[in-house]
């Protein structure tokens, strides 16, 4: 399957429930709402994976076109982590 456009994501979604698109918009629009409140604390989506904030320590890096050392700060980043069931189906058992 080729990447998919969000139009094609809801209207393969509609056909799937039976539902229309603008249900099915709503319905996606309702869950990244959820997530991007729920992300401080974890939110999960069951079978696919967690939506997690992570706290990066400060390191040291090198420019590449000087070749100096610079310190690159601490920050926080959202990651993604697949669930085990969704790495299990895409990749295929061990």
């Amino acid at each position: 399957m080729a990447k998919m456009t969000k139009t094609q994501v809801l209207a393969a979604l509609a056909e799937a429930v039976g539902i229309t698109k603008k249900q099915a918009a709503a319905v996606v629009d309702q869950l990244v709402a959820l997530a991007y409140k729920g992300a401080k604390d974890g939110f999960t989506i069951p079978g696919l994976g967690k939506l997690v904030l992570v706290n990066r320590k400060a390191r040291m890096g090198i420019n590449p076109q000087t070749k100096e050392p610079i310190k690159i700060p601490a920050k926080r980043v959202l990651k993604f982590r697949i669930a085990k069931a969704a790495k299990d189906t895409v990749l295929g058992k061990k």
